[in-house]
């Protein structure tokens, strides 16, 4: 700092003014202390401000190519009818961060083609005494596993998986959080808790009912003395629900058919039962290995979930408005696996990815969509499991720029009792909705 004050007086000194005709004659007048130490003071005020803000940002245009025109797709975003390939800026977010003596203060958005959206807007402390504990209140990631939190510019393949995008919509939540871990020169900083209350809608809306979800995740991160091991382990739990908005609710139970016995959604019919909380729970284990050889840096990455959904009908998606139709609440689990292999110590990456989701894992292959009689309700195509092998290769130019070229292949669980003229609808074959994308990623 003392060298910021001397150059800046030496500044002052020169361009003061001076007097006398003869430039061999000028005499340098000093400004007096009392007008040069404020004009210093704001100075250090400026350079103080600056140096705690952060900007950062990145943009994400890209190219896709379908195998059907008009597909349902998980990577980025339904096909409109009738396009089979798109140009898109898949994510354009600008982000700025101030930190103050144990706060810190975070603004995100995101701006597309499609409009600008709140990404995150929260505020966190940390208690300076054991600098162990902090709270984080407004928009941002939910606590939940490894996937959510791994930011969209570093991840390896264009989306999050068909799991999270289903479980966790946006990724982002408001509510508040609460964060236990040891400083950076404790033996124990290898231990994280996360856990918080949440409205459980999503990031950009208001909450339609009551009832706040509780969300947890524990990890441990530890790395060898060499650091060319490093290995991550974690644990989430998930406990919410939503309000159930009519008085009918579907869960699967054992019908009795003349066929014989079949898993079928049965109802639950009360009055009473309007406004009561319809439980959402899940379960999650996550782990992550990395190993730096000659051959290159090498990923494995993989998480669990499992748990109860409740849903609409024709979705199992986390709703982020008040369902007006009756609620489906069904048993899932999903995974997703990753191996990603640098080339030597090139620019080169290779990634395979593999994921699935089943949304209701009563029901396999043909018991799904079998009729049923009376009040009971028959399975249909959103209660089939898909599975997506994903295979990319990244270019990583430099610090700033990538390229990703991606293809995701997709399969659908089949059955015989769904069949119908339209591809798009079909379940007696895998549907061709396979994607390419082309990315190219700048980050600053």
């Amino acid at each position: 700092m003392k060298s910021i004050k001397t150059t800046l007086v030496l500044l002052v000194l020169l361009t003061a003014p001076f007097t006398g005709a003869r430039m061999s004659a000028q005499i340098i007048e000093t400004p007096k202390p009392d007008t040069v130490y404020p004009i210093l003071e704001k100075l250090q005020s400026d350079v103080s401000l600056f140096s705690r803000l952060k900007i950062s940002g990145y943009i994400q245009s890209q190219f896709q190519k379908a195998d059907t025109a008009g597909i349902e797709s998980f990577a980025g975003g339904n096909f409109p009818a009738g396009i089979d390939n798109r140009f898109a800026v898949r994510r354009g977010r600008f982000k700025l961060a101030y930190d103050y003596a144990f706060s810190q203060y975070v603004l995100q958005v995101d701006v597309t083609e499609k409009g600008v959206g709140i990404k995150d807007a929260y505020v966190s402390f940390t208690d300076p005494w054991l600098q162990c504990f902090a709270i984080t209140a407004g928009v941002f990631d939910r606590p939940f596993g490894y996937e959510i939190s791994y930011s969209s510019s570093s991840r390896e393949s264009p989306e999050r998986s068909r799991m999270f995008q289903t479980l966790f919509p946006g990724e982002r939540d408001l509510g508040a959080r609460f964060t236990f871990q040891p400083p950076k020169t404790s033996r124990f900083n290898f231990i994280k808790l996360d856990a918080g209350l949440f409205n459980g809608t999503g990031p950009n809306v208001v909450d339609f009912d009551r009832y706040k979800d509780f969300i947890s995740h524990l990890s441990i991160n530890k790395t060898n003395r060499s650091e060319k091991v490093k290995v991550g382990l974690g644990v989430s739990y998930y406990n919410g629900g939503w309000r159930q908005g009519t008085k009918y609710n579907y869960s699967m139970n054992d019908v009795t058919l003349p066929a014989g016995n079949i898993m079928a959604l049965t109802v639950d019919s009360t009055s009473s039962a309007i406004g009561n909380k319809l439980r959402r729970e899940y379960f999650g284990a996550d782990a992550q290995v990395s190993y730096d050889s000659p051959l290159g840096l090498t990923i494995l990455r993989g998480e669990f979930i499992t748990g109860t959904q409740p849903g609409v009908a024709k979705s199992a998606v986390s709703p982020s408005a008040q369902p007006v139709t009756d609620a489906y609440i069904r048993k899932f689990n999903g995974a997703y696996f990753y191996l990603v292999q640098n080339i030597f110590q090139t620019k080169y990456q290779l990634v395979v990815k593999y994921d699935w989701f089943d949304p209701n894992t009563a029901v396999t292959g043909n018991e799904i969509g079998v009729k049923v009689t009376g009040s009971n309700k028959a399975t249909g195509a959103y209660d089939a499991k898909y599975s997506t092998l994903g295979i990319g290769w990244v270019y990583k130019w430099n610090s700033q720029v990538k390229i990703t070229a991606y293809y995701d292949y997709v399969l659908n669980e089949t059955t015989t009792n769904i069949e119908d003229v339209s591809t798009l609808k079909d379940l007696s074959n895998d549907r061709h909705d396979n994607v390419f994308t082309l990315r190219l990623q700048y980050k600053f």
